[in-house]
């Protein structure tokens, strides 16, 4: 366990340094103001969690805290993060720290309750709330500066990972960064899968547009380290570790196929438009059975995330 974490933390060293060094592709300003560095430094205390768990940080912390109060306290310190950006810039706000601790509070309570018996209302609430609570918007003023809108997102995938593999562990959920090379096989292959139909449908509907630049290396690898870690891991997490994993005990593992992808198309239905914009929802769904193939295979959150980066990043490059 000690030499793992040992080579996690090396592993999260190198991907904070490749951030870094990328910020420019990622929309952050090169010089970003004083505020930057604290907002680089929120962002690693984010991301450390959403890393960690991928390296068996779960197993270790699950030993450590012995006792329901423990479990629940515990969930405050994903506070830290929001503190250490927003007390020295002068950006906190009362209201947003008590809707954080909030919804910390609630949801590590909720799944505390729910103890070690069968799957129940409990948990599809705690869906529900960490859905609403990325889907409204409502803590995107936590953070205010130019580049780091998804931090209000990965503080949920915190959450949902605690909640989930601390708490109330739920078991198949596949949150493992440790790779294989199926997960990029089994990614790459869904990709490839996936693309005929996307470039028939998404032309045909106007969705798409192909693009006349090439994009260099680093602003592909800046594209899909950006959309692996800030889109793709939490999407896949929430809609196929978690949402598809939990309707496949309930409805079978074909409904709960169809069924999730469903609910992950319309949850672009406001995605670049006023009001619903079908095309993406019909494109998204559709893309949604492919990532839930490729985190069937093995049921691994990192064959599927692979898929779906390796799609946005296509997308946004050079097709939309």
């Amino acid at each position: 366990m000690t030499g793992g974490l040992f080579r996690a933390a090396c592993g999260f060293v190198v991907l904070m340094a490749a951030v870094w060094l990328l910020a420019e592709y990622f929309g952050i300003p090169a010089k970003a103001g004083p505020h930057a560095l604290l907002a680089f430094l929120s962002l690693s205390l984010l991301l450390a969690p959403c890393w960690g768990f991928g390296f068996g940080l779960a197993d270790w912390l699950r030993a450590g805290l012995t006792s329901s109060a423990s479990r629940v306290a515990a969930a405050c310190l994903l506070l830290v993060p929001y503190l250490v950006f927003a007390v020295p810039t002068a950006q906190f706000r009362w209201a947003i720290l008590a809707g954080l601790l909030a919804i910390l509070l609630v949801v590590s309570g909720l799944l505390e309750s729910a103890g070690s018996f069968e799957t129940g209302w409990r948990e599809w609430l705690v869906l529900v709330l960490l859905a609403l609570a990325v889907e409204s918007h409502v803590f995107d003023r936590a953070w205010v500066i130019s580049g780091f809108s998804a931090l209000p997102k990965l503080l949920m995938v915190d959450l949902g990972l605690y909640g989930f593999l601390v708490v109330r562990p739920i078991g198949g959920i596949g949150y493992d960064f440790r790779p294989k090379a199926r997960d990029l096989m089994i990614g790459l292959r869904e990709f490839l899968l996936f693309t005929p139909i996307a470039l028939l449908l998404g032309l045909a509907t106007a969705f798409l547009h192909l693009h006349s630049t090439l994009a260099s290396p680093g602003q592909f690898a800046a594209g899909w380290v950006f959309t692996l870690f800030f889109i793709a891991v939490p999407e896949e997490l929430f809609f196929r570790g978690l949402l598809l994993n939990l309707l496949d005990r309930k409805i079978g593992m074909r409904y709960a196929l169809l069924v999730s992808s469903l609910l992950f198309g319309l949850a672009h239905f406001n995605k670049r438009a006023a009001y619903f914009n079908w095309r993406y929802v019909l494109l998204a769904a559709i893309a949604g059975v492919f990532y839930g193939r490729a985190w069937l295979d093995r049921r691994r959150v990192l064959s599927s995330s692979i898929a779906h980066a390796t799609v946005d990043t296509v997308w946004s490059i050079w097709l939309r």
